[in-house]
């Protein structure tokens, strides 16, 4: 039996997230229905991570396992025929009998758009948290510093998922403006439910003086979420990178 590693890329808007549920179309059960009908097998897709309703993702990863014979270099192809226009795979390759698409991921980069103008943009209104507020970006670049190291992030996750720990390293906590649009880039090895978002919020809190971005340390010492900022709308989250060893990893640049 195969073990085929997909690269995806979809808009969540219409989606009530990846993961399957018994009530809501979601982005995992559309992509196993697409494979069914090209393989001709009950499929089940293992995704590298959840992602929230409306939250969507430049780059994606998920597994199956199949008997079916058909080259991975045509497997795209195929597959985007059987699938809606806001889901696309991008790639596909043969992995090893190990690989499991969440289990084998090295670390995960997610961006936040923000659309920070007086006026807003209708073809932004599902891809970018629109803030008419001017909001100074020198303090949310010093906020977003206050995250990247190692520490418990318990004070800003929502409570949704269990884990065995809520300390994850953050490799890098980035922001950056382009005209109107302001991009948060960060790097972690690991996320807790709604913990980009809850960042997020927590650096709008600072750039509007709610909190002070020295603060930051102190409020995830406590491990308390009702001190940190809001969970920020699911429109500006997109998955942007995903980082594996082997032939996956290279599919994935």
């Amino acid at each position: 039996m195969r073990n085929i590693a997909l690269r995806l890329s979809y808009d969540g808007t219409n989606y009530h997230g990846w993961q399957v549920q018994k009530n809501n179309v979601t982005v995992a059960e559309t992509v196993e229905d697409a494979l069914c009908k090209l393989t001709g097998e009950r499929v089940r897709v293992v995704g590298c991570g959840r992602t929230d309703a409306g939250v969507h993702a430049l780059r994606y990863c998920a597994n199956f396992k199949t008997d079916c014979t058909i080259p991975t270099d045509r497997m795209p192809l195929a597959l985007n025929s059987r699938l809606p226009g806001d889901i696309c795979c991008v790639d596909a390759v043969d992995a090893g009998d190990d690989f499991n698409a969440i289990l084998s991921c090295k670390k995960k980069e997610y961006i936040y758009r923000i659309f920070n103008s007086r006026l807003p943009d209708p073809f932004e209104r599902e891809r970018a948290y629109f803030y008419p507020a001017k909001l100074d970006v020198d303090v949310m670049e010093k906020a977003a510093a206050q995250f990247v190291g190692t520490h418990d992030f318990a004070a800003v996750r929502s409570v949704g998922t269990e884990t065995k720990t809520t300390v994850r390293t953050i490799y890098w906590c980035d922001i950056g403006r382009s005209g109107p649009v302001i991009t948060m880039r960060v790097c972690a090895n690991g996320f807790l439910y709604n913990m980009v978002r809850a960042i997020m919020g927590t650096i709008i809190y600072c750039a509007e003086g709610k909190l002070h971005y020295n603060e930051i340390p102190r409020l995830l010492e406590a491990r308390d979420r009702r001190l940190t900022g809001p969970t920020a709308p699911p429109q500006g989250l997109y998955l942007s990178r995903i980082w594996y060893d082997g032939p996956v990893g290279k599919m994935m640049e």
